[in-house]
């Protein structure tokens, strides 16, 4: 028997005639199974990019991940600039859709049609239904991977009912825990003009959100969330005035209880100098079972993170969320790890990249309970069938998440939204779901060494991709010969949305071409938005192969 929430979903797509045509079968996907089909799944497409062109130049994209890592990460990949460095099975490049012509396709979509679908609700329905927690509450018996009956995995509970500082507020009128925040998209692919929109949200365990007696306490929890930004950015974090006093806690390590304008970042536990959480996270620090340290999440920290199609305002042409979800990832902090357990967690795997590099990774997990990272993280995620409902991510659909959280240099305790958050003096602490406010406006971040980011990686990379496809962004801010275009590229320096976001025709396209790979099913062979082949990614390398870059660049933090 078909679920409720199911028909709902298809039915809108029979309205819309967007279903699939009556002679093709939907593909399926096992779920239960975690043998995978490509090794190496976890190394991702852009890492067969071709970084020197047919005129001898080299292009550098590789700096958005692989780099001298900070403490306490230890990964420290730049060499990976330099050289494809991959085991045996991964020489043969296994991302095939980068190599599929789909403009026929794509052309016999209208633009009313792939509005009509990206704008139907996979995850809530119009009426601010959760679709996805009501199929998984009816466990379809193909998604049930131990046959106990029932999920074991996360249920989606976010209801994208943000307040003013950015809190999702459940139907009970209480805080379902999850924050959403505004933050700088990570260059190349997460950028919208390639392919998709995002948001991500954080929680914290109740004990976080709560004062010592166990009574859930806004400020407490807000308090706490900028304790944690201060510790991941490894720098302090200004806050509304607060009273000290009530907290028990001195925030801004000034010697005294009194009025705080800011947490202070000060751990050096050597030196003596420490950091405390506030309300019941603090009595639990105080008894070992709240750990706290620089660089590092609270043990049960949660992310959410949602891929979207790209919608757009017919009349402006400004670009938003899609209500149809892409992908809905999802990872938590289940295991806390120490400085020495991480680095010599890194150490280990850098000997083994060394002794035996044709070794691959191993993962451990499944469909329905997530999949293991090795450093304390366990992710889960869904992601849309045939039909553009959500299911299930398979083993090896979630392995493909791994490579990215834990395995490259440019992550911060496995993560890279969190970190890029955008600052304070942008209002409301930068506290905002994208729906609340989008991208327009929003100045472009400067490298510590003084740089501005985004037009730092279009001068490195002589893109605004990884793949070198995306022309649109090429056309508008480099010459031929590859520098920037001075006057195009000021006008994002204020305003990221003019770089960032795509004109509606590539918007659309773009859309349309993903939702090929959707009827499909062929996530295993890639999930990049593309229209045309990609001419600039290898078929096949060999064996530290040589990039062509001789000097690797620095991450944005520095």
């Amino acid at each position: 028997m078909t679920h409720p929430a199911a028909r709902i979903s298809l039915a809108c797509l029979v309205l819309a005639g967007l279903a699939l045509p009556a002679h093709a079968a939907p593909p399926v996907v096992d779920l239960k199974t975690t043998v995978l089909k490509n090794r190496t799944a976890y190394i991702p497409p852009q890492c067969y990019t071709k970084t020197e062109d047919a005129a001898g130049a080299v292009h550098n994209p590789c700096f958005t991940c692989h780099v001298e890592s900070r403490a306490p990460h230890f990964i420290n990949d730049d060499d990976l600039q330099t050289a494809y460095s991959l085991p045996g099975p991964a020489l043969k490049n296994p991302w095939t859709n980068l190599f599929v012509d789909r403009r026929a396709e794509v052309a016999k979509v209208s633009d009313d049609e792939i509005l009509a679908y990206i704008r139907t609700g996979n995850y809530l329905d119009h009426e601010g239904r959760n679709l996805l927690a009501a199929k998984l509450a009816d466990l379809p018996p193909e998604w049930d991977v131990n046959g106990d009956g029932r999920w074991n995995g996360f249920t989606p509970d976010v209801t994208y009912n943000f307040d003013a500082d950015g809190f999702d507020i459940g139907a009970d009128g209480r805080m379902t825990g999850w924050r959403a925040f505004a933050y700088y998209p990570l260059n190349g692919a997460f950028w919208p003009t390639n392919g998709a929109t995002d948001d991500v949200m954080i929680r914290l365990p109740a004990a976080y959100r709560e004062t010592a007696d166990g009574t859930e306490n806004r400020l407490v929890y807000e308090t706490n969330l900028a304790i944690v930004e201060a510790l991941i950015r490894r720098a302090p974090v200004p806050i509304a005035p607060t009273d000290e006093t009530a907290l028990g806690v001195d925030l801004d390590h000034d010697g005294k209880l009194g009025q705080a304008l800011f947490v202070a970042f000060d751990w050096a536990p050597k030196e003596g100098r420490t950091m405390s959480w506030v309300g019941l996270a603090k009595s639990l620090q105080a008894a070992g079972s709240a750990p706290l340290a620089a660089g590092l999440y609270p043990l049960g920290t949660e992310f959410l993170h949602t891929v979207r199609y790209i919608d757009l305002d017919e009349t402006s042409g400004e670009i938003r969320m899609a209500a149809r979800l892409k992908e809905l990832r999802y990872m938590r902090k289940t295991r806390w790890q120490t400085y020495f357990d991480r680095q010599e967690g890194a150490l280990a795997e850098a000997k083994e990249r060394v002794d035996f590099p044709d070794r691959i990774s191993l993962f451990f997990g499944s469909s329905e309970e997530g999949v293991t990272n090795g450093t304390g993280w366990r992710l889960q995620g869904f992601i849309e069938d045939a039909k553009g409902d959500l299911r299930p991510q398979s083993f090896e659909e979630t392995v493909f998440c791994i490579g990215c959280h834990g395995g490259v240099g440019a992550n911060d305790d496995d993560t890279f939204a969190f970190p890029r958050k955008v600052p304070a003096t942008l209002g409301n602490g930068g506290w905002w779901h994208w729906s609340q406010k989008a991208l327009y406006g929003i100045p472009e971040m400067i490298r510590a060494d003084g740089a501005p980011e985004y037009a730092h990686y279009l001068q490195a990379n002589g893109a605004g991709d990884e793949l070198r496809g995306n022309t649109e962004v090429i056309e508008r801010y480099l010459t031929e010969a590859g520098t920037l275009r001075p006057a195009p590229v000021a006008t994002f320096r204020a305003d990221v949305s003019r770089l960032l976001y795509p004109s509606p025709a590539r918007a659309l396209a773009l859309d349309k071409a993903y939702r090929e790979i959707v009827r499909e099913q062929s996530f295993a062979k890639g999930r990049d938005a593309t229209v045309v082949p990609q001419d600039n990614v290898h078929r096949e390398v060999t064996q530290d192969q040589s990039t062509g870059i001789t000097r690797p660049l620095s991450a944005w933090y520095e």
